[in-house]
Formats: C-alpha cells, sequence, structure tokens
C-alpha cells in the first residue's frame, strides 16, 4: 500500500477524530456526513491515517487473462532465450501455440519480472567549485533576451549582455539590437576596456557554446574560429566554454539575469535602442553599488576598491 496521505485520508482522519470525541450524529451534522458513513470507516480506522485509504478496486481474476499453461511456456522461453527481443520472443511464441498480441506478452512479462533490471547509473558527483583568488580571474559572459512585454515597438528585438567578474561580481552591461558574433565580438573590446580603466586584466572569459560565441557545434564551420574567438585571441585574453547543456557552470551570471528580471523588466518599458542602452546604464551603475552577501555586505565598487 502506498504510504502517501491524501486529501480524502486527512479528511477522514479529521472526521474520526471529531467523531470519537463527540458522537457520530454530531459529527455526521458538522461534516454533512450520514451515520453508515462515518461507522464505516469507523470500523477500519486503527488510529493511523494508512487505515483509512480506499482498497484497491482492481480484481483478482479476469477471464481473459493468461492460463498457467501460457506463463509456463513464456517462463520457460525466456529463460532458454534471454537475450532474445521482444517480437522474435513473441514470434517464437506463436510457433508453439501462443495466441496472444505482443502488448498481452509485454505486460505480463512486466509482471512476472521477466525483464533484466537495468543497470543503475552512477550518481553524479559534481567537482569541487573552483574559487577565484583576484580580480580578473575569469569573467563569464552571456546573453538575455529582453521579455517582449517591455518593448514599445513589437518589431524592435533588445539583447542585454552580460559579464561578471566572478571574484568581485563587479558587472559590466551592454545593450544590442541582435545576438550575433559581431555583437559578441564587439562586446568582448568594450568590456576588456570597461575593466581595464577599473584597473582589472581580464585573463580569462567564460562562455557557453552558443553559434554567438564559438563555431564548436557548427556542421559546416566547425574548423573555422568564430569572431568573437578572433577577437579574444587578439589582446591575449583566453575564452574558455563550458561544458555543453550544464548553464550552472555559468551559474553567476545566470543569477544576475534573474535579479535582473525582477528588479529591471519586471517595471521598466523601452521603446527604442538607445532608450534601451540608457536605461540599461542607469541599472548598472545601480546594481554595482548594491551590498551583497557574498561580499560581506559590501557592493561590488566597494569590494573591487580594496584589491586594485
Amino acid at each position: 500500500m502506498s504510504k502517501r496521505i491524501t486529501q480524502d485520508m486527512a479528511y477522514r482522519q479529521s472526521l474520526m477524530q471529531y467523531a470519537g470525541k463527540y458522537g457520530v450524529s454530531r459529527a455526521g451534522r458538522k461534516y454533512n456526513r450520514s451515520r453508515s458513513y462515518i461507522c464505516f470507516w469507523k470500523t477500519r480506522w486503527d488510529g493511523t491515517v494508512q487505515s483509512l485509504a480506499c482498497p484497491s478496486r482492481r480484481p483478482h481474476s479476469h477471464p481473459n487473462q493468461h492460463t498457467e499453461a501460457e506463463l509456463k511456456l513464456i517462463r520457460d522461453m525466456r529463460r532458454r532465450n534471454p537475450e532474445l527481443g521482444m517480437v522474435e520472443l513473441w514470434h517464437r511464441l506463436r510457433k508453439r501455440g501462443y495466441t496472444r498480441r505482443p502488448e498481452s506478452l509485454f505486460r505480463v512479462m512486466r509482471k512476472l519480472g521477466l525483464f533484466p533490471q537495468a543497470e543503475k547509473k552512477p550518481v553524479y558527483k559534481p567537482k569541487p567549485y573552483e574559487q577565484m583568488t583576484y580580480p580578473g580571474q575569469r569573467v563569464p559572459v552571456d546573453v538575455k533576451v529582453v521579455p517582449r512585454r517591455c518593448i514599445a515597438d513589437q518589431e524592435l528585438r533588445l539583447f542585454q549582455y552580460t559579464a561578471i567578474d566572478e571574484f568581485t561580481r563587479l558587472r559590466f552591461l551592454g545593450a544590442y539590437p541582435e545576438q550575433s558574433t559581431y555583437s559578441s565580438a564587439d562586446f568582448l573590446k568594450k568590456l576588456v576596456k570597461w575593466y581595464a580603466r577599473r584597473k582589472i586584466r581580464v585573463e580569462c572569459v567564460q562562455i557557453d557554446n552558443g553559434f554567438k560565441f564559438t563555431n564548436r557545434f557548427s556542421n559546416s564551420k566547425r574548423d573555422l574560429p568564430a569572431l568573437f574567438e578572433q577577437t579574444a585571441a587578439l589582446p591575449g585574453t583566453r575564452h574558455k566554454l563550458i561544458r555543453p547543456y550544464t548553464s550552472r557552470h555559468n551559474g553567476k551570471v545566470e543569477r544576475s539575469h534573474r535579479e535582473d528580471q525582477k528588479r529591471f523588466y519586471s517595471c521598466h518599458n523601452f521603446y527604442s535602442l538607445d532608450d534601451f542602452a540608457k536605461q540599461l546604464a542607469v541599472h548598472n551603475r545601480r546594481s554595482i553599488n548594491f551590498p551583497m552577501r557574498p561580499l560581506h555586505w559590501l557592493s561590488p565598487a566597494e569590494f573591487a576598491v580594496q584589491y586594485v
């Protein structure tokens, strides 16, 4: 029997407790239930909520169920041919007088436990997270699509490029009308200069495997470096690709996007690319001066000053 407590079971438990305290008649008036209903469950109740579960209504037998001869035939055939596929096993059974459909054979074999046990997948144990030790050691970069409800012109598309220094949490945001390898390369140039003005040298830029950053999963341009990768090699900035389909490796920038959604995009509208860029710059100045718990309740701007 399932150990799950349903809403009906909790209701009957309350009814039984009330009936035991005030009597069946008063419980029937309060819960709008007949005396026979209360007495029926009262005879089953042993003080536990599990005793108030509805018993299974599944029939114990069926006129068209497999006979013992058929079950013996299936067991013997499976024992002699443990690696045989379902269709071929059914085909061989038919030659020996088995008249059921393959679906019936599958159900009865599953009920008898004749399928091999699936091997348990090893539990994934993530590697210990590598903490950064100085500013600019690694800067994850990602793109957030601006929600359409924030854009007045429904034909306009806006994208927020985000770079965040993992050590200081100092963010740099960029506004673009498209997410492309050209926009990514232009944003890379700007973020290197932006951090350099704050005396932070960007050593590594961490990106996902999107086509806006790399041709890693492209069928025709796999061996051709994208414009972003070419730009990253010019100033000596190393770029690092995260594991495919593992967005948690860019967790800091993804978390910052959630905060942007809550504090910025939920209450702002944009009428053009220039308007979006101006409002985004104001939001970025506010965010880098906002205290954060990982920084011991200092803002990223205050925390970065201690190390540059």
